[in-house]
């Protein structure tokens, strides 16, 4: 974003937080006081080549500075916490072994988009939902996992479900959600069917109970539906009612039709949640419940710049929905800046990027050239999916 556009940004959230008199509101004061400090010490990132999201490579490398020697991929590989793959001559190959294919199929078609570009290598990925290489563990080991929190040294790849292999959600999304760029194109004209004028003025969930930690929201909703419209859906442990906290499941309702809804909500799942690159697209100001959790996009989303950050307890969750009321101009550039941020710096094409700096970099760190292994097959390309 340019620098005088920034600094007429500032000018205008002063102006927003300040009341009729001039003054803030010292109700919300300590609210205005921290979106105030957060854009103002916030500076964006450049969109080029996915430069915004490369602290996040740096860091979750630095372990393995030293390199990484053949024993060490070796005990990795022995550990099963991931499936091998193998680059040789710009050919990709993989144990026979996978405990989720589509996620895997969904890991290689990035792999193969760059593998022209990258040198011989090896490396054990991590299609599980959670993480498998706990800080605790000394030597570290190379492993890459798409989430983790900072008890683990896992290695961040963009997840799969950036192409195939993510949840499915029946009737809506059968073979799970997937190809990003054609949501992202959903979700675009969704946002410009519904401006921030016309969206409907309370909070929106659907999901399954994966957490209790969501009991909070729909409680409240059942309270206040005027304030928040937050139910279960099934999910495929369902037996009963007492899995959707007494009451019936509700119906799924597509991404594109959140877009109706000012605030959005997003919790973890059994790690980071698929959805919240989603929500913000629609244009509507995003509640992050929780930081534990991290896929390697989220290090330059910022609380207050980007989304309203909420307690994992959800105790702020009331007061904080009433500030959003009654600072409107307010909430709706925290939505406009977490909105653009997802269209500048999470294209098809970043996703790409970084998959490249991350295999090209970690390559280089291999302190041997690796053999093929006779027994894997060769992976190569499949016609483009369509999962939406």
């Amino acid at each position: 974003m340019a620098p005088r556009l920034w600094t007429l940004l500032l000018l205008s959230l002063r102006l927003c937080l300040l009341g009729a008199s001039g003054q803030p509101d010292k109700r919300w004061q300590h609210l205005q006081e921290a979106i105030s400090r957060a854009v103002e010490d916030h500076t964006p990132c450049s969109p080029a080549n996915c430069s915004c999201h490369l602290s996040v490579l740096q860091n979750d490398l630095r372990p393995f500075q030293g390199g990484v020697s053949e024993e060490l991929m070796a005990s990795t590989v022995r550990r099963a916490v991931g499936t091998h793959y193998q680059i040789i001559g710009h050919k990709l190959y993989r144990e026979n072994n996978c405990m989720f294919p589509a996620r895997c199929s969904g890991v290689e078609h990035f792999i193969l988009q760059v593998i022209d570009r990258l040198p011989d290598m090896e490396m054990v990925i991590n299609v599980r939902d959670y993480p498998q290489a706990p800080g605790w563990v000394q030597p570290t080991f190379p492993l890459l996992s798409f989430s983790k929190t900072a008890d683990y040294q896992d290695i961040m790849y963009p997840a799969w479900t950036f192409w195939e292999g993510g949840p499915a959600v029946w009737p809506i999304y059968p073979t799970g959600l997937g190809r990003w760029d054609l949501m992202r194109d959903d979700l675009e004209r969704s946002a410009a069917k519904w401006p921030w004028e016309n969206k409907d003025p309370k909070g929106f969930f659907r999901g399954s109970r994966t957490s209790p930690e969501r009991d909070p929201l729909i409680l409240l909703s059942r309270g206040n539906p005027e304030l928040v419209d937050a139910e279960y859906t099934k999910n495929q442990a369902w037996k009963s009612e007492r899995d959707t906290l007494g009451k019936p499941p509700a119906k799924e309702i597509p991404l594109v039709d959140h877009c109706k809804y000012k605030y959005l909500f997003n919790f973890r799942g059994v790690a980071a949640s698929f959805r919240l690159k989603h929500l913000f697209l629609c244009g509507s100001l995003v509640f992050h419940v929780g930081d534990e959790w991290q896929e390697f996009f989220y290090g330059q989303l910022r609380p207050w710049v980007h989304y309203v950050p909420l307690k994992q307890d959800l105790s702020d969750v009331g007061e904080l929905l009433q500030f959003v009321k009654q600072h409107d101009a307010v909430a709706r550039e925290i939505a406009l800046r977490g909105q653009q941020f997802i269209l500048d710096h999470l294209k098809m094409e970043d996703v790409s990027c970084y998959w490249e700096k991350l295999l090209s970099r970690f390559g280089r760190l291999l302190r041997y050239r690796p053999q093929r292994n006779a027994a894997y097959s060769q992976v190569t390309h499949r016609p483009g999916k369509t999962e939406l």
